[in-house]
């Protein structure tokens, strides 16, 4: 996870047709950690909610064949329900619910040591033509990095 750089997600451990398995570990150290909150630091929720959301994005770029890019424009129900600390290793999921007539909807997890750290339902993305090439391109690269590959899986 580099935090500053919003990468949350580390690798891809599985994805099939209507899922995605990630991981992602929260660094030591990271200038978000400064002023959230100095003496206990902790990983903001909105930083939570972007990393399923990331994952959702894997996991529709994948279906899509890297063709569209999904853009988050809402969510229907956020629980935060413990904290994250660094050096945590979270597993995030995501499920497709719905993906049709431009949008595409999913609901997503996180778990760390087997506690369910937060959830989100419903998250909506707008699936549009990429605005430009070199971010098609720093998307597909991002994927291979961290093991997603391009063509979806039967």
């Amino acid at each position: 996870m580099r935090l500053e750089y919003f990468q949350m997600i580390d690798r891809v451990i599985s994805v099939g047709p209507g899922e995605i398995a990630t991981e992602a570990t929260v660094p030591l150290a990271s200038p978000v950690f400064e002023g959230h909150f100095p003496g206990h630091p902790l990983v903001p929720g909105v930083l939570l909610v972007e990393t399923m959301a990331q994952a959702s994005g894997f996991l529709l770029l994948h279906r899509l064949g890297f063709a569209r890019m999904p853009f988050l424009i809402g969510s229907k129900e956020t629980k935060l329900r413990s904290f994250v600390a660094p050096g945590a290793v979270l597993q995030v999921t995501a499920t497709l619910v719905h993906e049709g007539s431009g949008f595409a909807v999913t609901d997503a997890a996180i778990t760390a040591a087997g506690r369910r750290i937060c959830e989100v339902r419903e998250l909506k993305f707008s699936l549009q033509g990429f605005p430009a090439p070199e971010l098609q391109a720093a998307m597909r690269e991002r994927a291979l990095q961290i093991g997603l590959t391009e063509e979806p899986r039967p």
